[in-house]
């Protein structure tokens, strides 16, 4: 049987260098595909496109990780720039909201890490607090901190112990999403991962990024329901 192809949105960068050359790119760390690949999926990047596109190109593939990356524009969610927050991306905004809705239409496995689950719970009526402490401690280094499961939840069922998890993000989730439930929490209360909890749809969210960890627990189960009826 062929893998599961799984959709991985990607960062857009205007200045990207390698060897000779600097140049606009679309690209994700590697860890995002080869922990697609290790969880026994197949991987595909997903460049930004017209957002009247989602549903076609979503249609091509088995199931969907929507990567980490820039903040949301505040607007999205109808709040005013706290001066923390990073430039709009909007190119990235339109087509990551305009991918996990048709996802959400058409019941696909989704999968949103770090800025995907910030995306996932503003495409569901959600907001975002703007700034936190403590969950960044070295620019361009992962933190690592322990996170809670909440049981009952599909994540508890994938990691039922408290585990630690790389981090590298200063924005969480503020009010839910309509439907979404918290599924994890950090020692501080943030939460941590979110889910629509009907066991029929394969919704989740991590705040953490588990392209920089070895865990595929989660990943596998992402690709289980990208491979069988849903």
């Amino acid at each position: 049987m062929p893998r599961p192809l799984i959709g991985i949105t990607t960062y857009v960068e205007e200045s990207t260098r390698f060897r000779v050359w600097d140049v606009p790119a679309s690209l994700v760390p590697a860890g995002y595909y080869e922990l697609v690949q290790a969880a026994g999926g197949a991987a595909v990047l997903l460049p930004p496109d017209d957002p009247a596109a989602a549903a076609e190109v979503l249609g091509r593939v088995d199931g969907l990780v929507v990567a980490g990356g820039p903040d949301l524009d505040p607007a999205r969610y109808g709040a005013e720039r706290d001066p923390r927050t990073g430039p709009a991306a909007t190119q990235r905004d339109d087509w990551e909201l305009a991918l996990i809705t048709a996802a959400l239409e058409a019941d696909k496995p989704l999968l949103g890490i770090c800025r995907g689950m910030q995306a996932l719970n503003v495409a569901l009526g959600g907001t975002l607090v703007q700034h936190i402490d403590g969950h960044v401690e070295t620019p361009g280094v992962m933190s690592w901190h322990p996170v809670r499961p909440v049981a009952g939840t599909r994540y508890a069922q994938l990691v039922p112990e408290e585990a630690d998890v790389p981090t590298y993000h200063h924005q969480a989730v503020d009010r839910l999403g309509a439907g979404l439930v918290a599924s994890a929490h950090a020692e501080d209360g943030t939460v941590e991962a979110i889910e629509l909890p009907d066991t029929a749809r394969w919704v989740l969210g991590v705040q953490w990024h588990p392209e920089s960890d070895k865990d595929t627990r989660v990943l596998a189960s992402l690709v289980e329901a990208s491979a069988g009826p849903r």
